[in-house]
Formats: C-alpha cells, sequence, structure tokens
C-alpha cells in the first residue's frame, strides 16, 4: 500500500474522531465550545463523517482514487481555513453566505479554530501534489 493510500486512511480516523467530538462527554464547554476553541454543529459533524468516508473508500480503492482524495479535500479545507480567517466564516458549511463576515483577524482564537482545517488541507493538497 502506497504512503498516499496509508496517509488518506489516516484521514478517516481523524476526521471520524473530528465527527464524534461533540458527542463525548467534557469536551464542548458551557458556551458549546468544542476544546474552549470551536463551535461544531451538526452541519460540521456530518462534512467530517462525509469526508471520512470519503477518504476511507478512496484510501481502499486506489493510488489514483487516494491523490485525487488528497488532492480535493486538502484544497477545499485549505481554502475553508483561509476564508475562516478572512470573514470568520468557512464556506463548507455555508456559514459565509448564512453569517455577515467579521472580518480578517490574525488573533490567536481565530487562528486556533482555522488552524485544524488550513493544517488538514496543507498536508493533504501538498501530500496529493507533489511527486512521487
Amino acid at each position: 500500500m502506497s504512503g498516499r493510500r496509508k496517509l488518506t486512511l489516516g484521514y478517516f480516523v481523524v476526521l471520524l474522531a473530528v465527527a464524534g467530538l461533540n458527542y463525548v462527554p467534557g469536551v464542548r464547554d458551557e458556551a458549546g465550545l468544542v476544546f474552549g476553541v470551536f463551535a461544531l454543529d451538526p452541519y460540521d459533524d456530518a462534512l467530517h463523517l462525509a469526508s471520512a468516508l470519503w477518504a476511507l473508500g478512496a484510501g481502499l480503492i486506489s493510488e489514483r482514487a487516494a491523490r485525487s482524495y488528497l488532492v480535493l479535500f486538502g484544497l477545499a479545507y485549505l481554502a475553508d481555513g483561509v476564508f475562516g480567517l478572512f470573514t470568520g466564516w468557512g464556506f463548507l458549511d455555508l456559514g459565509i453566505f448564512t453569517n455577515a463576515s467579521l472580518g480578517f483577524d490574525l488573533a490567536l482564537p481565530r487562528l486556533l479554530a482555522n488552524l485544524p482545517h488550513l493544517a488538514l488541507g496543507g498536508l493533504a493538497a501538498y501530500a496529493g501534489l507533489r511527486k512521487v
């Protein structure tokens, strides 16, 4: 099994865990924030679960499917993180369409809220686009 396929299966595990965070006692604070940093709603949970299942399928099918997943998922999640920095909302959960922009902000809370998508998306895009 190639490194890309293994990475894609790793994304399955990570995204499946993220999809379940709302349902683990003690992970959300009184304000409903996971780890006191970001809010996850049922739309986010569905997005993470769909992304996890997509990763599983791609990782099991072929090297080409894994590469396609890493590129498409990576660019989408990376762009979502960038939108989060610039507007305070992502586009994958339709937040930019339902909320007014909060403006660009690199304060620690905004950075931490968008870091998972920036990191996961950036790593996936890099792994999918690099020459093997």
